[in-house]
């Protein structure tokens, strides 16, 4: 079997602004773009899962019109972290006290007030042993997710320090694919590591 880890098409937000939970509308026409690549990608009878954040349940449900064999399911824990105070606030607007806070204790402080890195890793490795050893599956998320993904299929459970969050994620309506759900194989769909847009 194998993960499919998805990242939503390109959110309608300013460019340097910090959102996570926020919840952002995608641009249309490069949701339906995505939904077609990824539609004639994917395996059939693949379980859906999807974050409750509208900009990914767009591509879930564009993705589901062109594939009948696809039945989304909510997942709330796939969504993106909740940054709390900072939450549409500019990055650069952030005091640099509260990013240099989060820094220095990187897997437990709560940027934000709200939820720390650690506890979104504990969410989203739930979902990932839930779905070892079971049919193919498809998450529909963001980017800090499929972060968080790389580093379960590297084996870390938790955090320490801020140099072991990775760069890379997909691009926007891009994707990454895991085999067997603990060892990455070559991502498809025009996906290759790049650094991260969503800051996280």
């Amino acid at each position: 079997m194998a993960l499919w880890i998805v990242r939503h098409a390109r959110p309608l937000i300013a460019a340097g602004i910090c959102y996570g939970v926020m919840d952002v509308q995608a641009d249309a026409a490069e949701t339906d773009q995505a939904a077609r690549a990824l539609a004639a990608a994917l395996p059939t009878g693949a379980a859906l899962r999807v974050s409750p954040l509208t900009r990914c349940q767009q591509l879930a449900r564009a993705l589901c019109a062109v594939r009948a064999d696809l039945r989304a399911h909510t997942d709330p824990r796939l969504r993106e972290m909740d940054f709390g105070v900072w939450e549409g606030v500019a990055w650069n607007a952030i005091p640099q006290q509260a990013l240099q806070a989060w820094t220095d204790d990187f897997g437990n402080h709560l940027f934000g007030g709200a939820e720390s890195s650690n506890a979104v890793l504990a969410r989203v490795a739930q979902v990932w042993d839930e779905a070892q050893g079971h049919q193919d599956t498809i998450w529909i998320t963001h980017a800090g997710i499929a972060r968080a993904a790389h580093l379960l299929a590297d084996g870390v459970r938790t955090l320490t320090r801020a140099d072991q969050w990775p760069l890379h994620a997909p691009g926007y309506g891009k994707w990454v694919q895991f085999a067997a759900i603990k060892h990455e194989i070559p991502p498809r769909g025009g996906c290759s590591p790049s650094p991260p847009t969503e800051k996280m």
